[in-house]
């Protein structure tokens, strides 16, 4: 179908042929009511208004619910394995200066949580990014890179020359975010794992347990 233009009105061909003006008509009307009751497009709720504050006790358990959320096995092996409460909890004890989190309406929705290293006989001081996360709904909303730039700035008031953060290779949109909020000279590294149950050890271990269970 093709429309030709004459003075003061629009002529429908289909086929190179002109359509019946009651054809054109109907369809007209058709087309003014799909216009008419077309659903109106949402509007994207607009955020609450975000905190960045540091870590309390009180946050320890909504950090680890978030994480638990976050860094699944599915998705994140590695980090799934190497996220446990103990590792929050000690992280917290020793370092809550350097820990911060989002918060919104009273809800932990982000975390950054970071550590000051310190080499003995070296000028140098390290501060290492270790955990870095946002809630799913919350996501491209600037709340990671707020995150980033208040921990860095923690970091720079405790003297650290460099600050670190990693990130699996194949985490594309990680690499870019941290690209984009300045983070360069990338080393790849490798993780490796053994299965222990296939040692001899372990199995007799696991039998000997058994053993005493049935006992």
């Amino acid at each position: 179908m093709d429309w030709h233009s004459l003075p003061g009105c629009f002529i429908l061909f289909a086929d190179g042929q002109p359509l019946p003006m009651a054809t054109l008509a109907g369809r007209m009307i058709h087309f003014c009511m799909e216009v008419m009751t077309k659903a109106p497009r949402k509007r994207a709720k607009p955020l609450p208004p975000v905190e960045i504050r540091e870590m309390e006790l009180r946050d320890v358990a909504a950090v680890f619910e978030l994480g638990q959320k976050l860094f699944t096995a599915e998705e994140w092996p590695s980090l799934y394995r190497s996220w446990d409460d103990h590792e929050l909890a000690l992280l917290f004890s020793n370092d809550a200066e350097t820990c911060l989190i989002a918060e919104a309406d009273g809800n932990v929705i982000g975390f950054a949580l970071g550590r000051v290293m310190e080499k003995p006989r070296s000028a140098w001081r390290y501060g290492w990014l270790l955990w870095l996360g946002v809630d799913r709904r919350f996501k491209r909303s600037g709340i990671a890179t707020r995150l980033i730039k208040q921990l860095k700035g923690l970091f720079i008031e405790r003297d650290a020359r460099i600050m670190l953060v990693d990130t699996a290779a194949k985490n594309h949109s990680a690499v870019a975010f941290f690209r984009r909020n300045g983070f360069g000279q990338e080393i790849r590294h490798v993780y490796l794992s053994q299965n222990l149950e296939n040692d001899p050890r372990y199995i007799e271990r696991k039998d000997n347990s058994e053993d005493d269970t049935d006992d």
